[in-house]
């Protein structure tokens, strides 16, 4: 069975990081692969390397890790183990919309099931899925998402010039950046005003340690997030248009900074 259940550090990325890129379909479609022999090669390449795999579930409130035992093309499924918890399996098996996130030789692997199925094998309990119609495979490091930091935030602060009730100011810290755009969590009276392929002009971004950005952005998806304390949100994906390279290394400047910092911190607590 699988260990460590409970070990939020062995997370290879975040729900809401993997939601995200899922969603993505225009950022990351020439990264998403529909071919069934393909998907059958990349997921039998996790069996031997024993990559760790996170499935999440109730919208990211649950997860387990897990790891690849065989993959079945002919019957169209793949077989995973289970967790150690009998509770988390069986709120697992209740699930009606899993994400997969595994990385394997620093590429992402990211996928989306509807159900999971209990079965035996090699006399041992096992999880039985069908093969994704689509998964998602990235290994550019410019989408690298880094998740901003809370005590000193990255701020946004956008004017949405065409709405009924005239300019509406948006000013709220960021989510996660990264490369190639920004992800915001937005009250719902402001994320009204907002919608998929609208083009933000003369945002500023505002990078600690660095400075003030100008972007243009362009918001590539939006989804209802339910957050821990019952209140709902927007979760909104942006991405830069005709981003400078001179701000381009200006952000991944920071990027590297704040994780370099993180990492740092991390091993002084070791």
């Amino acid at each position: 069975m699988a260990e460590n259940d409970s070990e939020q550090d062995l997370q290879p990325a975040s729900f809401e990081q993997a939601e995200d890129e899922l969603e993505q379909n225009d950022e990351y479609s020439q990264y998403m692969l529909h071919s069934e022999a393909e998907i059958v090669v990349l997921l039998r390449s996790l069996i031997p390397k024993k990559v760790l795999i996170t499935v999440y579930f109730d919208r990211g409130e649950s997860f387990f890790l897990t790891s690849m035992i065989s993959v079945n093309p002919e019957e169209k499924t793949f077989v995973i183990d289970v967790s150690n918890s009998h509770t988390m399996n069986e709120r697992a098996l209740a699930a009606d919309r899993l994400i997969f996130t595994a990385v394997v030789d620093k590429v992402k692997i990211r996928f989306s099931l509807d159900k999971l199925t209990a079965v035996v094998k090699g006399g041992l309990p096992a999880f039985q899925c069908a093969l994704p119609d689509r998964l998602l495979r990235l290994q550019r490091r410019e989408f690298f998402r880094l998740s901003t930091p809370i005590a000193n935030p990255v701020r946004l602060h956008a004017t949405v010039k065409h709405t009924e009730n005239g300019p509406q100011a948006i000013d709220t810290p960021l989510v996660d950046i990264s490369g190639g755009g920004i992800g915001l969590m937005i009250a719902p009276e402001k994320a009204r005003f907002l919608h998929k392929d609208d083009l933000l002009d003369d945002c500023q971004i505002t990078l600690p340690g660095e400075g003030l950005l100008t972007v243009v952005l362009c918001i590539r998806n939006m989804f209802d997030v339910a957050a821990r304390n019952g209140m709902r949100c927007i979760r909104v994906g942006c991405e830069y248009v005709n981003l400078p390279d001179t701000r381009l290394t200006v952000i991944q400047r920071y990027i590297t900074r704040i994780e370099r910092e993180r990492k740092a911190r991390l091993n002084g607590l070791a």
